[in-house]
């Protein structure tokens, strides 16, 4: 049966191509079908490889289609890998990819180019699957391309707009500074390994000792890393990301929070015996991760755009997940992934209900008492919030806290950064609930015409929050009593080829209580204090933002980073553009190169011009002496 697992990635590629091309013509109804017909037919034979892993010895399938590259001792097969890495991404992929198929078909009912729309998200699924299931680093990064592609152009959906284009210009321009890093690290791989196999590459280092100081595995790993960091939005390539909410509420949710996003942490993981190897590479993980987790949540505290508070929530996330991979905790990471892909999603396909419910208003401010017009919105929202902010019994709780005791056992500096990070989660993430839920309404007219979404909308926020829910029995930490199952389904990819063991987590059971209840305590705090702030309106939080407005202009602001990328990267970049452009192309290409040699032609046309005199006895002399001429060279 595994012979059919190549129809996986090439189910939603072919509804991508027929939509594509036919979906105007025959309508929506088959649209809908085909779109979301041919993500279910991938999410069963997903199902399928999972079973059929897992019941493999070494659980882990392998399917090859001949070779794709052969040049000299380079040969690259066109190859899928089914371990349970790549298998339990592709359920998150596909199901949630479904879901939020699902979800579209209610919010985009009354879009236009509706058919553009799930052809993009088709093709989407497609290239996420590559990613996700190629052998090799050269697919893996066919796939990489290919969701970046798809990002562009659902990002830009609108491209009536003026910020959707724009928004989209900037998440290509800002990853594809991350993939060069991500080539530069392939190439040196390449030339360490002889191979860009991923078997191969982990087989051969499962049996070498980590680096001592800066070699070139740490030099490898670290461009790998910068790839990750464009792709997966860390400091300082995390700007486009907040800029990506141009796009539809459904893409928000499946690319910029569940999936895509998610890349940079699952090719970590796949090559993790690798990075082991790179102990600087580890440290900088870690404390980039820790960065941008507290970096972005400090931002979330004053956005007003219900999608930029989480967009900058999924940003700060991210950070943990890579907090947790550079302390080695890779199956951590990865439960963070996991548990992520469903509470963030439900958060912003929850949003999107909102936002359509107020007829397209994004504002917190001008929301408030929807919880009476929307409860099977507000339910599942609360839900996700109790996930984010890492309530008791929580899957987010077990995975967050998992990440935060590693931190600490790494550096406590780390923990405590991580920490004040997830207050701060807490506390907006209560602030958009209370804003947008709770109180008196801020926008009358609005809160008048608003109902509960669609069926088709409301029915995967419901299965996405049992998901959220039920993620938590797949991770439970050994430390909080449970078998965190998740680790030891995940050794055979993460640590595949491996002779020794690099990672060693020298804890206690009772430390991990007294981190978890640390941070729980102080988290609900600052839940509390989020909800207290703006339970009765904006009066208390107004009265606050005056004592520090200058603090609040710089959270406001985002630190001026963008306007910073502007002046010092931006502007230096079109000056010596436009140097460059009136040197080369007007001086030397247009100056030189085509004016120079037409004004020669024009002057010597004028010159020839003036022998033409219309009178015979001049012709006769000119061709006399031509005559003599030739006599004269004829003689000589």
């Amino acid at each position: 049966m595994s012979k059919f697992f190549w129809v996986i990635p090439l189910l939603p590629l072919f509804g991508s191509a027929i939509i594509g091309l036919f979906g105007k013509r025959f309508g929506k109804a088959f649209t809908t079908t085909l779109a979301l017909g041919s993500v279910l037919g991938s999410l069963s034979l997903a199902i399928a490889a999972f079973i059929l892993m897992k019941a493999d010895p070494g659980h882990r399938l392998e399917l090859s289609a001949g070779t794709w590259i052969a040049a000299g001792h380079l040969n690259i097969p066109f190859g899928l890998v089914f371990d349970p890495l790549s298998t339990l991404m592709s359920l998150v992929v596909t199901g949630i990819g479904f879901l939020i198929h699902v979800y579209s078909v209610g919010y985009m009912a009354k879009e236009e180019g509706y058919a553009r729309y799930f052809s993009y998200l088709n093709l989407f699924v497609f290239f996420m699957l590559m990613l996700v299931l190629g052998s090799s680093l050269p697919l893996i990064f066919v796939g990489w391309e290919g969701v970046g592609l798809c990002s562009y152009l659902l990002i830009g959906y609108y491209f009536n707009t003026d910020y959707a284009p724009d928004a989209g210009l900037k998440a290509f321009l800002t990853n594809r500074v991350g993939d060069l890093g991500m080539i530069i690290g392939m190439m040196t791989l390449f030339a360490v390994f002889g191979t860009l196999t991923v078997g191969e590459i982990l087989g051969t280092a499962g049996g070498l000792q980590p680096e001592v100081g800066f070699g070139v595995l740490t030099f490898a790993t670290l461009m790998v890393f910068i790839g990750a960091t464009g792709k997966s939005a860390q400091i300082p390539l995390y700007v486009w990301l907040p800029d990506a909410m141009a796009g539809p509420t459904p893409v928000s949710a499946l690319i910029h929070a569940a999936t895509m996003v998610t890349s940079g942490i699952v090719l970590i993981c796949r090559l993790a015996p690798l990075f082991q190897l790179a102990p600087i590479t580890m440290n900088v993980i870690a404390w980039v991760g820790a960065a941008t987790a507290l970096f972005a949540a400090s931002i979330g505290l004053v956005q007003r755009d219900i999608k930029k508070v989480l967009a900058y929530s999924t940003v700060s996330q991210l950070g943990y997940m890579f907090l947790g991979l550079g302390a080695a905790g890779f199956a951590a990471g990865f439960f963070h992934v996991f548990t992520h892909a469903w509470f963030k999603a439900l958060l912003f396909l929850g949003a999107g209900s909102v936002i359509t419910a107020m007829h397209h208003e994004q504002d917190l401010f001008k929301m408030g008492g929807l919880k009476a017009k929307m409860p099977i919105t507000f339910w599942t929202m609360l839900v996700a919030t109790l996930c984010i902010i890492g309530f008791p019994g929580t899957s987010g709780f077990a995975s967050k806290d998992e990440i935060l005791y590693l931190a600490y056992l790494k550096s406590p500096f780390l923990w405590m950064i991580g920490l004040l990070g997830a207050c701060f989660t807490a506390f907006y993430m209560l602030r958009l609930l209370t804003l947008a839920f709770l109180g008196e309404s801020r926008d009358k007219h609005a809160y008048d015409h608003a109902t509960e979404s669609h069926p088709a909308m409301t029915m995967p926020l419901a299965v996405l929050a049992v998901g959220s829910i039920g993620a938590v029995f797949i991770g439970w930490p050994e430390a909080f009593g449970g078998t965190f199952a998740i680790e030891n389904f995940l050794s055979p990819s993460i640590a595949y080829g491996q002779i020794h063991d690099h990672v060693t987590h020298h804890g206690s059971h009772g430390l991990a209580w007294g981190l978890a209840t640390v941070s729980t305590v102080l988290c609900l705090s600052a839940a509390w204090f989020g909800w207290n702030t703006y339970k009765n309106g904006m009066a208390v939080a107004e009265s606050r933002m005056t004592r520090l407005p200058k603090l609040h202009k710089l959270l406001l602001n985002k630190y001026y980073v963008d306007e910073g990328i502007k002046k010092i990267v931006l502007t230096p970049c079109t000056w010596l553009g436009n140097l460059l452009f009136k040197i080369f192309d007007v001086v030397l290409i247009d100056g030189l190169g085509v004016n120079t040699p037409a004004a020669i032609t024009m002057l010597g046309g004028d010159i020839t011009a003036q022998l033409q005199t219309g009178r015979v006895r001049n012709y006769v002399l000119t061709m006399g002496i031509g005559v003599v001429a030739l006599i004269w060279i004829f003689l000589r």
